[in-house]
């Protein structure tokens, strides 16, 4: 019997499947006339529900409590507390002080609340997985034909399956009629599959049972009872659905960066604070007034504004692909998809359209090709004549049918996906299977077994009988006698038999499944070793999965950005091959493994087989080879995308460090695990998000060395202040917090939102190891930085210096120090205006992007001027800020300073591109871990003078 809560126990889940039908029932207590009511009660209470376990979701309080424990959210709360509490020992108490601990629990709240909101999304996979289980099912209880609620199902029950019908639990046939069964969101196999009653070896895979079929599949064909012997969670269902709750989410490289980057951030002006600490506090000042002065500093170092900054610059990357079909639903995955160096993608359905579709047949010594794709009878044969006889014998010998278009769905089959590839291509050369099925009804039929790989019906024709046989070519071959030639029936010549395996060669050459199609006069009453033997050939048809018409230059735009793409799928490594072919992921000879083989190797034998150059296809592969490749890549530095549709990919999606699933035909679970979901099935939409991705982490880098090169412009004056023993700040920390929220913010964003730089995809992937704060980025911020401390120092102790009166004498009410905080804060930010310029490119001169390209930029800068000026002139914010109105020669020198730094930029600028164009030198090219310069990862295309000779 089965464990507590439908979990297999003991022997049962192999001897299910070793034991012939009678057996299994005799196992599992039921028989032919299925369970009594009241035994299904009994196992009911024992084995609870056929479901899945829904997951205990974090409570929302929880999900919002943990956008307080970023590092730069404890460091600015601990300092809030302190100030408190210096405000408390305070003798007199300042206002400033409270005003300042009040400004920094403000601004931790208002990121907090912004990354909850732009990060919400609950995890749904049980309820998708739910979504996927059929409702009710047919059930035999009592001797009697029930349909029942799918959740009611017990192991023993006794169910029955037609075809079309979704399977409730996992189940071991006992009778079969024809039947075929539907893996795809299971193995990722695009074929049904025979199913039989007969037992299996003990050694057979579950999966590869073709005695069993398993909850969340579909009955593709045919009939049949089956005894239900797991169900819930102990299904092959469920197996998947735990692997995908377990496996753990991944951080993305910019989580890594980001949170790398708060630790160094925090650590500097921790430092810092405690430095001027220990230099105030013996010169003379009250250690209250010492630490106040302390933490302004720490305040002018941490980029309270980066947060929401980041969150919506990354929201704004996810509207825009959202525009491209490609639906992003956790925001750092935005950036994974700019720094993805191998793409895992799945075959069937996201490679493929999922319909198998004839685009050849062979009669009168001709190919004839088929137009169309799918199931829809849509397109024509070249000479629909001369083909009209093979598929109208194909189209009597099948029993799929075509269901027309309904409620949003295109053509689709019920029944063998084969039959109805051979049903669409009759009905495009002209065949009309209901006069044809009334002019030759059916009398008998032996169905296709495994054994002789073919399928026959009789068909009464007018006073005698035809036989009609489609199957595997050599099979049906070695039957004939005779060939349809031109009209006429002649004698299948060795010549004549040469010819038509040549053609079955050259079609299974593109990769097609080749059926032939045969016939013969009969007897009445003949019995199948007569109605299958001196056969007339008619002709043979191709077929194939078709590949999407986009996937072909989306792979190629990803081999152009230096993407790696091996193939995981778990289908035939022959009609794997011949896609990876058609779409070009292979062009050479490529390294073909299967899942078997993968079990055979261990971590170390793994890493070192994805390590190698040669191109990869991994074929028959199981969820758990997925997620092992998967953690393999990961450990040689790889950032790894999945594709996929199925629920068998649901594990790897989720593991990987951006899941891709299909919208429209991939599954619920696949959906949910995913962190990006094609709204358009489109593979292309692929390469659009990781041109996309790249972009957004660019503006990521600008928008941080603009805020960046700001805070030394705050911290030069108070450590100047410090050293030259001025007594006050030359800036507070509320106008610190007005500069990093009010007046950066909004540029900020709109350096998020620049365009991708016209060479993005002809670039090599960014090593995830390249750190956001990378030399190149901090020598940057520190140059345009030093440059704009030292306008502001020049402007404040320019106006400190003009009153003539001694540094000790000043107080906080000094009409002279009240101008100078003001020409501080309003020389950042006209500073920041020339400076949200000059970061928009790298090494290209902004007057030839155009001053004006990013008008968001122009717009943001200057409500930016125009929140100083209300700063500087209305008395309510002159009080609040401690500011003082600015004179036109005030703007006048501090514009000067911006042009001044605007023009430093550019030469710069001008030096980066006079030196590049002396050494020639290109992109530098990352490689993972282990790789040797002068070798490339399998599909990583040439760069700079090898593209260019190509």
């Amino acid at each position: 019997m089965t464990g507590e809560g439908g979990a297999t126990g003991g022997p049962t889940g192999p001897s299910v499947r070793t034991r012939s039908g009678v057996a299994v029932l005799a196992l599992l207590g039921g028989g032919v006339r299925g369970l009594s009511s009241r035994e299904a009660a009994a196992r009911l209470a024992r084995f609870g529900f056929n479901e899945l376990p829904r997951p205990r979701g974090r409570h929302l309080g929880r999900r919002f409590a943990t956008q307080f424990t970023d590092l730069f959210a404890v460091v600015l709360l601990v300092a809030s507390a302190i100030t408190f509490l210096a405000y408390a020992l305070q003798q007199p108490r300042d206002v400033g002080t409270v005003q300042l601990a009040v400004a920094v629990l403000c601004v931790v709240w208002l990121n907090a609340v912004i990354g909850f909101a732009q990060e919400y999304s609950a995890e749904r996979t049980a309820q998708a997985l739910q979504a996927m289980v059929p409702r009710t099912c047919r059930v035999l209880r009592d001797g009697e034909r029930r349909e029942l609620p799918v959740r009611e199902l017990v192991p023993g029950d006794l169910v029955v399956l037609e075809a079309g019908d979704a399977v409730p639990a996992d189940c071991r046939l006992i009778e079969v009629h024809e039947a075929a069964a539907n893996n795809a969101a299971l193995t990722g196999e695009s074929e049904p599959v025979a199913r039989t009653a007969d037992p299996v070896a003990a050694d057979t895979q579950p999966l590869q049972s073709r005695n069993c079929v398993f909850m969340g599949t579909t009955m593709a064909a045919g009939s049949g009872k089956a005894v239900v012997f797991a169900t819930g969670a102990a299904t092959e269902f469920g197996r998947i659905f735990r692997l995908a709750a377990q496996a753990p989410q991944q951080k993305t490289p910019l989580q890594r960066q980001v949170a790398s980057m708060a630790r160094r951030v925090a650590g500097v002006a921790l430092a810092t604070g405690v430095v001027v600490f220990a230099i105030r506090a013996p010169a003379g000042q009250s250690l209250v007034a010492s630490f106040v002065f302390a933490l302004g500093v720490m305040v002018a170092l941490v980029p309270e504004g980066l947060p929401a900054t980041l969150s919506v610059s990354l929201a704004i990357g996810v509207r825009r692909m959202a525009r491209q079909h490609a639906l992003i639903k956790r925001l750092l995955a935005v950036e994974a998809l700019g720094s993805t160096t191998v793409v895992c993608t799945d075959k069937t359905g996201t490679l493929t359209q999922a319909e198998m579709t004839v685009t050849r047949v062979w009669a009168d010594g001709t190919a004839y090709p088929v137009s169309g794709v799918g199931y829809a009878p849509v397109g024509q044969v070249s000479d629909a004549v001369a083909v009209r006889g093979a598929l109208r014998a194909a189209a009597l010998c099948s029993n799929a049918r075509l269901v027309p278009p309904a409620e949003g769905q295109g053509w689709r089959v019920l029944g063998d996906t084969t039959e109805g590839a051979l049903l669409a291509a009759a009905a495009k050369a002209g065949v009309e299977l209901a006069d044809e099925e009334a002019a030759a009804p059916r009398v008998t039929e032996f169905p296709f077994d495994s054994t002789r790989k073919l399928m026959s019906t009789v068909h009464r024709v007018g006073t005698g009988f035809h036989a009609y046989v489609k199957g595997a070519p050599a099979e049906v071959l070695a039957r004939c006698t005779h060939i349809e030639w031109d009209g006429a029936r002649r004698p299948l010549t060795g010549q004549l038999a040469s010819m038509v395996n040549a053609a079955v060669d050259a079609m299974a050459a593109e990769g097609l499944r080749v059926l032939a199609v045969a016939w013969r006069a009969v007897p009445p009453s003949a019995t199948q070793e007569v109605t299958e033997s001196q056969l007339s050939l008619i002709g043979m048809a191709g077929m194939l999965d078709p590949p999407r018409p986009e996937v072909a230059d989306a792979v190629r735009a990803c081999r152009g950005a230096g993407i790696r793409i091996v193939m995981v799928t778990g289908d035939h490594p022959l009609t794997a091959e011949a896609i990876a072919r058609r779409v070009g992921i292979v062009r050479d000879q490529p390294r073909v493994v299967t899942g078997s083989q993968l079990d055979r190797m261990d971590d170390a034998a793994l890493v070192g087989l994805l390590g190698e150059p040669a191109e990869l296809l991994l074929c028959r592969v199981s969820p758990e080879h997925k997620m092992r490749v998967v953690a393999a890549l990961q450990g040689r530095g790889e950032v790894v995308a999945v594709t996929g549709d199925g629920a068998n990919d649901a594990p790897a999606l989720k593991h990987a460090d951006i899941g891709v699933a299909m919208g429209a035909s991939g599954t619920d679970v696949a959906r949910e695990a995913a962190a990006m979901v094609l709204l358009d099935d489109s593979f292309a939409s692929i390469a659009t998000a990781v041109r996309m991705g790249r972009s957004v982490y660019q503006n990521i880098r600008k928008f941080l060395i603009y805020l960046f090169s700001h805070n030394i412009a705050e911290l030069a004056p108070i450590l100047a202040a410090t050293v030259a023993g001025f007594p006050l700040v030359p800036i507070t920390a509320v106008q610190v917090l007005a500069i990093d929220l009010g007046s950066d913010v909004l540029p900020a964003l709109a350096l998020g939102a620049e365009p991708p730089e016209p060479d993005v995809m002809d670039r090599p992937p960014r090593s995830p190891r390249e750190p956001l704060f990378s030399t190149a980025v901090v020598g940057r911020f520190l140059f345009l930085g030093s440059i704009q401390a030292l306008g502001v120092c020049a402007a404040f102790f320019w106006h400190i210096h003009s009153a003539g009166i001694p540094y000790a004498a000043f107080t906080a009410d000094n009409p002279v120090y009240r101008e100078a905080l003001t020409t501080t804060q309003a020389g950042i930010v006209i500073s920041q205006f020339f400076n949200g310029l000059a970061v928009r490119t790298d090494r290209q001169s902004i007057f030839r992007v155009g001053l004006l390209s990013n008008p968001r930029l122009i717009i943001a800068e200057c409500l930016s001027l125009g929140l100083m000026a209300a700063i500087s002139y209305l008395p309510l914010l002159q009080a609040v800020f401690h500011t003082a109105p600015l004179r036109p020669v005030d703007w006048a020198v501090l514009t000067a300073f911006g042009l001044l730094l605007l023009l430093a930029e550019e030469t710069r600028k001008w030096v980066l591109r006079r030196g590049q164009a002396r050494r020639g030198a290109g992109p530098q090219v990352w490689r993972p871990r282990g790789e040797r310069p002068g070798e490339r990862s399998a599909g990583a295309e040439r760069t700079g003078a090898e593209r260019s000779s190509r």
